[in-house]
């Protein structure tokens, strides 16, 4: 009631308020003025971040909190003086909902308003940015009539409206991307009735039929791995086509750029992620890193409240909603950000240092039609174990060839979860993330390509911890098909109109990247009979096909082993691991893991579509 009282004592001062902060350097000198009386900050500090504010431009308190130079509470507590008005704080009773809704809860949060109450005329509303509150003043007038300002920290913000309308944020997060272009309406019902006349035709023809139908099925298996090899081999000529890098341009104002890091009891690793992003070389006041964690994972909360959290990392609760995955909590997180640029992590990455620069470098050279660049992923930990070995391998030849190659050669990227950097503006226009597909990014890659936007390929690295223990890499293994499995049914609803968004190109490209790779993953268990001929063993089909065809077949399995083996060796051979190419052939046990992981991605598809299964970090951060 006090703050009321304030407010009523001194009704004038606010509607000549408006035109006072429109004057940023008066309103910035006053506030530094405060600040230095007040010794809270150092005259060299305010100094530098006078220059900043300058040269960058943005709001001095953003600049001083980012730096480091004050604390939020006692910045507040000047503002508030220097502006003449109270301040909100969580000890006030709750903001009235209505007038939330009247604004519409995803404005507060991007413009960190807060409609609190109506008292007397007027209606107070909290501002974190006292400075903007003049050009939002028509709108809220607009809507509420005269308003009364009062102040707030972004936090505080933030923490009511989670509080008032968390609910209904989180289905709004579930539901952004438009109901046509969603797999949300996936249900397993729809497969289960094919499926099982397949398996039923299948059990039949191989009872009458046994050797006709093996062969039939390794045919089938044959020209799926062979129409994947065959991308992975036009991928490997185009990316070894080096595209010039374009020159460093010279940016007068570099844009603040918005990271989000999606964590998930991952309390033991969250240390070890601020330590990293803070060697990223951007300017800091120009950096808005969100660390995005579910609001019942509270372990992790408190391992961050306990942190030593910088000015410009703050942490995002997500509020409880009907599935839990990673795409709905950066939905609901995208609405926090301040950048124009926004970027994902994953928990356990390590940027290169200078990789934020090199991404604002590129969007700024490039057309306002790249939408998103994809960074490479490679591993610290490559040496564990002969897993960790594999995967490596793996990951060079998709993140230096396979990807870079697919680019080049006009075709639709599918994204990889971290190290992916948008515009804000088109993210924004394709409806953010699907909540529910747990590859939310091959999805978003290909809702990228069908609206006529780009990705393109950055040579700028993000290192990662590999998964050394085979459960561990089956259930991730096996996430990342069921996702490949439910973007391919999700896009494939209407194939005349993806066809016509896509073209001819990228529709084939589609094809052969997600049903190739996923057929290849399930039906490789066919092609393994080949290796029973070593054995002095028949082949169940060799009696059926002449010498000459069956030779055709052996030839052909045997091509595709060989280039993948070669795929895998010129992969490895684009990174700095000094890894001997020996451990490529090896891969021929690693790869029946991934025949694994499609079953258990197929099962899943009939019985637990949405559920996401969560990988462990932090088991060997050779980092820490």
């Amino acid at each position: 009631m006090a703050a009321v009282i304030a407010f009523e004592s001194r009704p004038n001062i606010l509607p000549d308020l408006g035109e006072t902060l429109t004057q940023q350097p008066s309103f910035c000198e006053a506030l530094s003025q405060a600040l230095l009386r007040e010794k809270l900050v150092t005259a060299h500090d305010m100094v530098d971040a006078l220059r900043l504010h300058k040269a960058r431009g943005g709001r001095l308190a953003d600049i001083l909190l980012a730096r480091g130079y004050v604390a939020e509470g006692p910045l507040f507590r000047v503002l508030s003086d220097v502006c003449q008005v109270g301040t909100f704080t969580a000890q006030h009773p709750p903001p009235d909902p209505r007038l939330i809704d009247a604004f519409g809860a995803v404005d507060c949060l991007s413009l960190h308003l807060l409609p609190c109450r109506v008292i007397g005329a007027g209606t107070l509303v909290a501002t974190a940015h006292p400075e903007d509150f003049h050009r939002h003043r028509p709108r809220l007038e607009a809507i509420f009539g005269p308003v009364l300002m009062m102040l707030a920290p972004r936090s505080v913000i933030e923490a009511a409206l989670l509080d008032t309308r968390g609910a209904g944020l989180a289905r709004l997060a579930e539901s952004r991307v438009a109901a046509g272009d969603s797999c949300r309406s996936y249900r397993p019902e729809m497969l289960r009735l094919p499926l099982a006349s397949l398996g039923l035709i299948a059990a039949v023809a191989i009872i009458l039929w046994p050797a006709w139908a093996v062969l039939v099925v390794t045919l089938v298996a044959l020209l799926s791995g062979m129409a994947f090899t065959g991308l992975k081999m036009a991928a490997l000529f185009g990316a070894l086509r080096r595209a010039p890098e374009p020159p460093t341009p010279i940016i007068a104002r570099l844009p603040i750029v918005s990271l989000m890091v999606a964590l998930y009891r991952e309390s033991d690793i969250a240390p070890r992620l601020i330590k990293r992003l803070e060697l990223l070389d951007y300017p800091q006041e120009l950096l808005d890193v969100l660390l995005v964690v579910e609001a019942e994972d509270h372990t992790t909360r408190d391992a961050l409240m306990q942190a030593d959290l910088p000015g410009w990392m703050r942490v995002v609760i997500v509020p409880n909603g009907s599935v839990k995955t990673k795409p709905r909590a950066l939905n609901f997180a995208l609405d926090h950000c301040r950048g124009s640029i926004v970027g994902v992590y994953d928990a356990e990455d390590a940027p290169e240092p200078d990789q934020i620069r090199k991404v604002v470098h590129r969007f700024y050279t490039r057309g306002p039609d790249l939408a998103c660049l994809q960074g490479r992923l490679d591993f610290y930990n490559p040496r564990v174990n002969w897993f960790s070995r594999c995967f490596t391998i793996e990951y060079a030849a998709w993140f230096r060839l396979l990807l870079p190659g697919i680019e080049r050669l006009g075709l639709a990227v599918p994204l990889g979860g971290t190290t992916l950097f948008f515009r804000r503006a088109v993210l924004e226009s394709l409806g953010r993330w699907d909540a529910h597909n747990v590859t939310e990014d091959a999805d978003l890659g290909m809702r990228i390509a069908r609206r006529g936007y780009r990705t393109e390929l950055i040579a700028t690295t993000t290192f990662e911890e590999a998964n050394c223990r085979p459960r561990s890499w089956v259930k991730q293994r096996s996430r990342w098909i069921k996702g490949f499995m439910m973007t391919w049914l999700t896009h494939m609803r209407d194939p005349v109109l993806l066809w016509k968004e896509l073209g001819p190109r990228k529709f084939i490209g589609f094809q052969l990247l997600l049903a190739g790779s996923v057929l290849h993953a399930l039906l490789a268990p066919v092609l393994w009979t080949f290796w029973l001929l070593p054995l002095g063993l028949p082949h169940p089909v060799a009696t059926l096909l002449p010498s000459g065809g069956f030779a055709v077949l052996l030839t052909s399995f045997l091509a595709v082993e060989v280039s993948l083996i070669a795929f895998g060796i010129a992969g490895l051979a684009q990174t700095r691991h000094r890894m001997n190419p020996l451990w490529v052939p090896t891969m021929v046990l690693y790869y029946p893991l991934a025949t694994f992981a499609a079953y258990k991605a197929a099962w899943e598809m009939l019985v637990h579509p949405f559920y996401w299964d969560k990988t462990s970090h932090g088991e060997f951060d050779q980092l820490a």
